[in-house]
Formats: C-alpha cells, sequence, structure tokens
C-alpha cells in the first residue's frame, strides 16, 4: 500500500491571502502620506478602482444592470455604510498609531459575534468567552497607551473602533445580496455609494480634494481595493475561517512596522501584549460558527 500524502497547501491560493492582508496593511501608511486629505484619499482610493472592479466583473460574467429593485437598494445602503466606515477609519488613522488603526478597523468580526449574541438571545459560550476577555483587555490596554501618550491618540482609536462597527453593519445589509450578487458587481455598485459619501463628507470637512502628490492615493488604490481586494476575493474561497483570522494578524504585524520605519512608532511590550490579545480575539471571532455571528 502506498504510503498516504500529506494534504497539500494551495501554493498560489496562500500567497494571494498574505500579500492580501500585506497590501491592505499598507493602506493607512499610503493615508498618512496623502495630501488631500484622510477622507479625501478615501474617495480616490475608490474612484481610482472602480472601473477595475467593473471590469472584473464583466470577466466573471457576473451581471451590473437588472438586479432586482431591492438588492440594489440594499447594496447601496451598504455602501453608505462602507463610504462612512472609510471615512472615519481614515480620520482615525490621523491621531493613532499604525498598528492600532488595522487592529480596531478590523473589529467587525468581533462585533459581527457580539450581534450575533444579541439577535439570537443568548449568551457567548465555548471560545466566545475568550474571545471577548481578550478583545476587551487588549482593547483597555491599547487604548490606555494612547491616553497616556494623547487623548489626541485616543480619539484615533475611537475613530478607529466606529469604523469597525460601520463595516460590520455594511457586511449585515449585503448578506442576502451576497447570495444573489457576485462579489465582483456588489463591490462595484457599492463602491460607487461610498464614493458619492466620501466626496460628500470630504467636502464638509473642508479637506482639499485634488491631490498635489498623485503617488499616494494611487497606491492607496492599488493596495488597498485592487492588490488587496483582488487578491482576498479569490483566497478567502481556499481556507478555513482558521487560517483566514491568522493571516489577519498579517495587517498590524505589517503596519506597526511601516509605522516604526516611517514616523518612528515604537511599541512597548505593554503595547505587544494588547496587540497579541487583540489579535488573538479576531481569530477566535472568525473561527466562532456563523449562527453566532451574525442573524439570519
Amino acid at each position: 500500500m502506498d504510503p498516504v500524502s500529506p494534504k497539500r497547501v494551495p501554493v498560489l491560493p496562500l500567497a494571494a491571502l498574505l500579500l492580501g492582508n500585506v497590501a491592505l496593511a499598507m493602506g493607512p501608511w499610503f493615508v498618512r502620506l496623502a495630501d488631500s486629505g484622510p477622507v479625501s484619499a478615501g474617495f480616490w482610493r475608490l474612484a481610482l478602482a472602480i472601473p477595475f472592479i467593473a471590469l472584473l466583473a464583466r470577466a466573471n460574467r457576473q451581471p451590473l444592470v437588472g438586479m432586482p429593485r431591492g438588492v440594489f437598494l440594499a447594496v447601496l445602503l451598504g455602501g453608505v455604510f462602507f463610504g462612512l466606515d472609510i471615512a472615519s477609519w481614515h480620520v482615525g488613522i490621523g491621531y493613532t498609531r499604525l498598528a492600532n488603526a488595522a487592529l480596531f478597523g478590523n473589529a467587525g468580526s468581533l462585533v459581527l459575534m457580539v450581534w450575533g449574541f444579541i439577535a439570537w438571545r443568548r449568551l457567548p459560550k465555548g471560545r466566545e468567552w475568550p474571545a471577548l476577555a481578550a478583545a476587551l483587555t487588549g482593547a483597555a490596554i491599547l487604548m490606555g497607551r494612547s491616553f497616556e501618550i494623547s487623548t489626541q491618540t485616543l480619539y484615533g482609536d475611537l475613530l478607529c473602533l466606529l469604523a469597525g462597527l460601520l463595516y460590520a453593519g455594511y457586511l449585515l445589509i449585503l448578506q442576502d445580496a451576497r447570495q444573489k450578487l457576485g462579489n465582483w458587481s456588489l463591490l462595484t455598485w457599492s463602491c460607487c455609494a461610498s464614493a458619492v459619501v466620501l466626496l460628500i463628507v470630504a467636502a464638509i470637512r473642508g479637506e482639499p480634494i485634488w491631490p498635489g502628490n498623485w503617488a499616494p492615493v494611487i497606491g492607496l488604490s492599488l493596495s488597498s481595493q485592487l492588490i488587496g481586494q483582488g487578491c482576498l476575493v479569490y483566497a478567502l474561497r481556499h481556507f478555513p475561517p482558521l487560517v483566514i483570522g491568522i493571516a489577519l494578524l498579517c495587517q498590524p504585524a505589517v503596519a506597526a512596522l511601516a509605522g516604526w520605519i516611517s514616523f518612528g512608532e515604537v511599541l512597548s511590550a505593554v503595547d505587544l501584549i494588547g496587540v497579541a490579545l487583540v489579535g488573538s480575539a479576531l481569530v477566535l471571532a472568525k473561527v466562532t460558527p456563523r449562527g453566532a455571528r451574525a442573524a439570519g
């Protein structure tokens, strides 16, 4: 009898998963470098990427027209939440450390898990308790350290947490639409709605809209929308939630390295403990059964 060969790791999807997370982690760095204002940078992040996303939808034979009215309105509403998510996150990036921004901006997984407790009217169980305890302890450590640095840094943490809440709302709104539309067609229309929201918010804030230096906003669009989102859309269907959650930890690590090299942001041992706790909570939230994370 031939020996049983070990299960082969899908190399290309694994590379895409890691590359997607690294690309997304570079987003906050590009936002810091942009001279158009943080929310304006978010507008260009989407506006520059929309034509390419639409082409990907067409290439994958996903419909861009003719969708049911209710689905279309849900996609647009989801786009409003996504736009507000980006606005809150990009403003927060300017006030807190890049590692904190990457962690708290990804808090949507934890928010969905908590939402599941509310919607299903039950208490946490199993691995959900340590996830919540780690998240609360880690967040308290990081926010306490931010408050020691500056109240503005704490303000940035809170804005990034708000972004995580808004992103969870975006995911909940689009639950049904995802079952009826392809990822690229859904992303095309939601990004269109998000771009309008970001342009309005940037105008209200009085930010300069037109960049003086296009390199950061082009890099932001490539890293956060095209490479980051594109690689993850391709890779996510190949892996269980645990692998996806662990790979997500690349983001705060890369963001912390970028913050240290470019802006002198040094994480102390206490900060690293906070990062580890929140990161482990995100992993645990990823592997929580779907029914516990979201209603319906």
